[in-house]
């Protein structure tokens, strides 16, 4: 029965609640009446799941899971959590293969491109703002963190030149901020 609760208790979170720091008052409210966790630990949970890679309400709902029920609570809240997402990327995904070839979705997916680049270049260009330009320093040459600039370049060229897997390049990346950071 416990498990069942999990699951509901958290499909219901992830259906009514927008995911990020919106989740907490949901799983807070919805941990408390069932029992499973006091405040404190809630609380507790709340920041080791934000401490964690992942999202939180995936690692929320894991952490809750296993404190009340084990490795099966674990499971099972989290597939609960993950439920309306699953369920609308496959219904997305069925609706876009049987629309594939369509007009309609063609010229939807001809705008869309462009905007998602667009959001990409825009997050490419804050980002490198912040990460290559000295804090408070006015963006120019001068400002410049030319050491970071290098780990970029060694690590963005050494990863093509020899396909290197993600896992590899970060692993290059740190190597080379202990040196040249």
């Amino acid at each position: 029965m416990v498990l069942l609760d999990l699951f509901f208790s958290f499909m219901k979170i992830g259906f009514f609640s927008f995911g990020g720091m919106t989740m907490i008052p949901v799983i807070n409210d919805e941990v408390l009446v069932h029992g499973w966790l006091t405040s404190g630990e809630v609380m507790d949970i709340v920041a080791v799941a934000e401490m964690t890679p992942g999202s939180l309400g995936i690692n929320c709902a894991t952490f809750v899971g296993l404190r009340a029920a084990g490795i099966p609570g674990a499971l099972s809240a989290t597939l609960g959590v993950m439920m309306p997402s699953l369920t609308l990327c496959m219904a997305a995904a069925h609706f876009i293969m049987k629309l594939k070839g369509s007009q309609v979705l063609e010229r939807a997916m001809s705008g869309v491109r462009p905007v998602s680049m667009g959001m990409l270049l825009a997050v490419v260009v804050t980002l490198s703002q912040s990460t290559f330009w000295a804090e408070g320093a006015v963006v120019s040459l001068a400002g410049i963190r030319w050491n970071l600039v290098f780990i970029v370049a060694a690590c963005g060229f050494l990863m093509f030149k020899f396909k290197l897997s993600i896992p590899k390049t970060l692993l290059l990346a740190a190597v080379l901020g202990l040196f040249a950071g």
